[in-house]
């Protein structure tokens, strides 16, 4: 499983019905409303790198209203689970 972090830029007076519109799509697992430089973070997990032509700039910057995307690929994913697992290794529970 390929995750790509996307941000999001948008017009600031639709980013709920935008980031709606992005939570709907196949392969967007969470969106979210941040502050800062970019208005919404989308969550995208596809099986390959192809599918994220068609997720990010096919599909989330067609949606009227997105006006630009920056996109990071995850090299690695970590989570809270994995980490107390690899902190468990060794350790009689």
């Amino acid at each position: 499983m390929i995750t790509a972090i996307v941000l999001i830029k948008t017009s600031v007076d639709r980013i709920p019905e935008i980031a709606e519109a992005i939570a709907a799509l196949d392969s967007v697992s969470e969106v979210f409303s941040v502050t800062g430089t970019y208005d919404l973070i989308a969550m995208v997990r596809v099986a390959r790198h192809e599918d994220l032509a068609e997720v990010i700039p096919g599909r989330i910057s067609k949606i009227p209203g997105v006006e630009a995307t920056d996109t990071h690929v995850a090299f690695r994913t970590y989570s809270q689970h994995d980490l107390e697992a690899a902190f468990a290794i060794g350790l009689d529970a």
